[in-house]
């Protein structure tokens, strides 16, 4: 249901400031907490330390002032590891983190910025509480070890939980609390290396009495009430340290898919040890199958290879380890390379000359590794004229050679060498290599119409270097930058046909490209090369690729269109286009822009021009919006309690904005004013008229009515031009009482729900009251209590102290106010900021007790500073109450009523402010100011301002 809305108001436009600035403002910001925080510790001068239980919830909220809005980031240094919330930052008011863990803790930072000024930062350390569950481990004296593991023998029971903050420690033997000096036979200390977080029970000489159930319990002291943990350990004299087996050999070797059982028992241990299988090169395979000591990893490859280790662990004395390394067989990556005599300098196979033909494989294991040759499909043995030998597996591991000595045309033919390993299983890799008159060593050249190669940006390009010779070898890319990567972003690729082909070309890969022959497959001699030109064209890069220019008409605007880079650079035309209109076209000479005015405005000139500079490879682009559209308001929300209400079912709020640009177009004639309920679909418009040109930094001020409690409401302002609308902006406002951000000014008239954040005083006898005139009980006392509001309101509320039966002479009613920050103190000596609190209260009625109002420091929670005192009848009339204080610190002020000797002594207060600086002088004496209080006490004269108030209420 549609609900309508009042709209209140003379349009009202408030200038301040100077210089043109208006409320243009550098941003402040102040971190205030809610969550579940243990504690909250002011630290050094700006720091906080906010302690919170892990698992509990985090929420800080950044509270900022600045105009235009400060744009708000929060980030985190970290605590014991970097943490910025996944590598990104967050960019709300709020910063909320559910189920905090204790690597989340660290200082957090509010950084706001908008533009003036530096940004403001602040920042609060967050310090994350935890207990784990502690553990106790046994262990003996060094070299005192006998088959009967404790008999008389020194032992230590060391017990250790990780927390925050530091552990403490008790044990108990049974329901005995051991202490230290209780017990001549046992001692209890703490290393002086540990830092607290281990507490050791030493038993010396074990005695019958010893053996005995332990318990150690581990506390915080029931910080964040975290509640003790406790650990209990049985010592016996078979108590032992664990032993065990590994029921498999090492190391061992298994084919590929085959499955493989490792089995882990344990041969000695009490307690009874936990049996838990790791992997040295990282996390066991996702497919291991695991059943106590026994661990099967069923069709294994060859990335599951790798050291296995079985761990037994009891707490007594140091954990048992066995490991065995799982080898799967593997034969891959089969190559071969002819090496002419060395002996001689050409690179050619001579008969009467010696030839090398070597295989090489990749094999494991590599010990398993066999080679057999063959000459035209029947095996060869080694001979004097045919040398078969192996290399040393340092040098160059998995290689076989055959050394033709005195080369004979009978020698020529097929020559294959085979790879193999002895276990089986794994297929064998053949390599044939074919010597003849035709075997040739390579040479590479490079296409004519191959280099350079011109292509464009985005194109698919083949770069081909020839390869003749046999057999022909693989071919290797490079830059001739040896620095520069290839495009695929290795320093080095292989091509079997001597042709790159690079797909989505850039102009970054323009250069040149080296390739070159390699030993592998081929001849091994010194590489061929070449050299392969490869030129990108790109169309031209240009700047701004978009701008948007916003101009009153009859007004003149100059567009500019610079060209960056473009190949080829030569032959840049341009053209200026008006939609599809084309305005004007030219040719570059040496500039490297172009311009194009438009003298006077008119509505036929807004839109989109368009400036297009063109080369072989395509065109870049330069787009200008050419708008009337006002500049978007900007909502101010610094407005000083812009909330109040006169009814009690609803409320009214003062919207407050400025112009952004207001003389970079047309002047605005009107705004158009949308509001409608949070969640609802219907927005509820209305026009309002603007009279004269607004100026830069002038606040305007509308007043919204009519408003039901609690709802919140979205509000969208639009400018309006001879061009038509401007842009919008939107904001919610909400039914509640602001918190400032930095204690500038604060004002309370006890009328929204949470009466200004003030809360009950829980150490009290009875509360303050909430009340309006017009809504109190019709049985009230007579003769005492306030008939208004202090502004005279009837319907206004105002805070007060029923003082009816059951109430007894001498009980107090505490009202606590939120806490206040101040600006830090200056550690160079700089003075406090002063402020000047007031109040209006009533006092009236012939049994009136006292009214008093206290300090409160922010760390000095038992201390209250009294500050201003007052008792007895003062009469049917609100008084104003003026006290200057200097807070050093964050503050609180408590009224604290005292109920006199009989009914008719209510007492009441209104209208609580806080203003930065001193309060004004005054010839008025303080004649009731309580001895020591600072400050003077004065009434303040207020002149009434009458406004016009019109109803609007127009639906869109």
């Amino acid at each position: 249901m549609d609900v309508a809305i009042g709209l209140l108001g003379l349009l009202t436009v408030l200038l301040e400031g100077s210089s043109g600035q208006g409320v243009y403002a550098p941003p402040t910001v102040r971190i205030v907490h809610s969550g579940l925080a243990c504690n909250i510790e002011e630290e050094r001068y700006s720091e906080r330390v906010y302690t919170i239980r892990e698992g509990e919830t985090l929420e800080l909220t950044c509270l900022v002032t600045g105009h235009p809005r400060p744009q708000i980031r929060w980030t985190k240094t970290a605590g014991s590891a970097s943490d910025r919330f996944q590598d990104s930052s967050v960019f709300n008011e709020t910063l909320r983190i559910s189920n905090i863990q204790r690597h989340q803790g660290g200082r957090y930072y509010c950084k706001a910025e908008n533009g003036l000024g530096s940004p403001a930062i602040k920042s609060i350390r967050v310090d994350v509480y935890y207990l784990d569950d502690p553990i106790v481990t046994v262990h003996q004296s060094i070299g005192e070890a006998k088959e009967q593991f404790y008999y008389e023998r020194t032992v230590f029971l060391r017990c250790v939980a990780n927390s925050n903050p530091p552990v403490r420690y008790s044990w108990r033997r049974g329901q005995e609390v051991l202490l230290q000096g209780s017990d001549k036979g046992v001692e209890i200390y703490e290393p002086f290396f540990t830092q607290g977080e281990t507490k050791i029970l030493k038993l010396k000489n074990l005695r019958p009495q010893d053996y005995a159930n332990y318990s150690c319990i581990a506390s915080v002291r029931n910080v964040c009430s975290i509640p003790d943990k406790m650990v209990s350990f049985r010592l016996s004299n078979k108590t032992a340290s664990p032993s065990i087996k590994l029921l498999v050999d090492d190391p061992i070797v298994v084919n590929p898919g085959e499955a493989i059982t490792l089995v882990c028992v344990t041969t000695g241990g009490e307690p009874a040890p936990s049996l838990t299988w790791v992997r040295s090169a990282g996390i066991l395979p996702e497919k291991t199958v695991l059943n106590g000591g026994t661990l099967t990893i069923p069709a294994i490859t060859s990335e599951d290879a790798g050291t296995y280790s079985c761990i037994a662990n009891n707490n007594v004395g140091n954990p048992a380890k066995k490991s065995t390394n799982i080898i799967v067989r593997a034969l891959k990556k089969g190559r071969f390379w002819i090496t002419p005599d060395p002996y001689h300098k050409d690179d050619n196979i001579q008969i009467g000359r010696e030839v090398k033909i070597s295989c090489q494989v990749e094999a494991i294991p590599s010990e398993e590794l066999t080679f057999s040759w063959f000459k035209n499909g029947r095996p060869l043995r080694s001979s004097e004229r045919m040398v078969i030998t192996q290399t040393d597996p340092d040098v160059s591991p998995g290689t076989t050679n055959l050394d033709i000595i005195d080369l004979k045309f009978t020698d020529f033919g097929t020559y294959t060498c085979v790879a193999s390993l002895k276990g089986g299983g794994i297929s064998d890799i053949s390599i044939d290599v074919n010597i003849s008159s035709s075997t040739v060593p390579p040479n590479l050249t490079v296409p004519q119409e191959k280099s350079p190669l011109v292509t464009r940006e985005g194109d698919t390009i083949e770069l081909q270097c020839q390869v003749t010779g046999k057999p022909k070898p693989i071919i290797l890319w490079s830059r001739a930058d040896k620095e520069v990567v290839m495009p695929d972003g290795a320093m080095q690729t292989e091509s079997y046909d001597g042709i790159l082909r690079i797909v989505n070309v850039s102009r970054e890969m323009t250069g040149t490209y080296r390739c070159q022959t390699s030993q592998y497959n081929g001849f091994n001699v010194k590489p061929r090369e070449a050299l392969v030109q490869l030129i990108v064209q790109y169309p031209p890069a240009v700047e701004p690729t978009f701008l948007e220019i916003r101009q009153g008409q009859g007004r003149s605007i100059t567009m500019s269109c610079r060209v960056l880079r473009a190949y080829p650079t030569r032959v840049l035309t341009y053209e200026w286009r008006l939609g599809s209109k084309l305005l004007r076209t030219g040719q570059f000479d040496m500039q490297d822009s172009t311009e194009y005015t438009v003298s006077s405005l008119s509505r036929d000139s807004y839109g989109i021009y368009n400036c297009n500079i063109i080369n072989e490879a395509g065109a870049g682009r330069c787009s200008f919006l050419v708008t009337g559209k006002a500049y978007a308001p900007e909502f101010y929300y610094d407005t000083y309690n812009p909330l109040w209400q006169n009814r009690p079912r609803v409320y009214s709020y003062s919207l407050q904005w400025t112009q952004m640009n207001p003389n970079a177009v047309d002047r605005i004639l009107a705004y158009r004013l949308g509001i409608r309920q949070a969640g609802q679909q219907r927005w509820w418009e209305q026009e309002i008229t603007v009279n004269g040109n607004i100026q830069k930094g002038e606040l305007i001020t509308y007043n919204l009515t009519e408003l039901i409690k609690p709802e919140a409401y979205e509000v969208r302002l639009t400018p309006i031009t001879r061009f038509g609308e401007g842009d919008s902006t939107i904001r919610v406002i909400k039914y509640s009482a602001p918190v400032n951000p930095h204690l500038r000014e604060f004002h309370c008239g006890f009328e929204d729900g949470n009466i200004c954040l003030f809360t009950q005083d829980d150490t009290d006898n009875f509360d303050w009251t909430k009340q309006s005139t017009a809504t109190r009980d019709t049985k009230y006392t007579p003769n005492t209590g306030p008939n208004a509001d202090r502004t005279g309101s009837k319907e206004g509320f105002y805070m007060y102290i029923e003082t009816s039966r059951p109430r007894l002479e001498g009980e107090k009613a505490r009202l606590v106010s939120p806490v206040f920050s101040v600006a830090p103190k200056n550690p160079y000596g700089a003075t406090n900021t002063a402020y000047c609190f007031s109040f209006y209260y009533h006092m009236y009625g012939q049994h009136i007790g006292s009214l008093n109002v206290y300090l409160r420091l922010k760390g000095q929670t038992a201390i209250e500073n009294p500050l201003w005192s007052s008792s007895g009848n003062k009469g049917q009339h609100w008084n104003q109450a003026r006290v200057n204080i200097n807070p050093p610190t964050s503050f609180q002020l408590i009224f604290e009523g005292i109920r006199g000797p009989g009914i008719e002594g209510d007492i009441a207060i209104d209208d609580v402010s806080i203003v930065e600086g001193e309060c004004m002088k005054s010839d008025q004496p303080a004649n009731n100011l309580r001895s020591g209080a600072v400050g003077t006490l004065a009434h303040i004269r207020l002149i009434p301002v009458i406004i016009l108030m019109s109803f609007l209420s127009h639906q869109r």
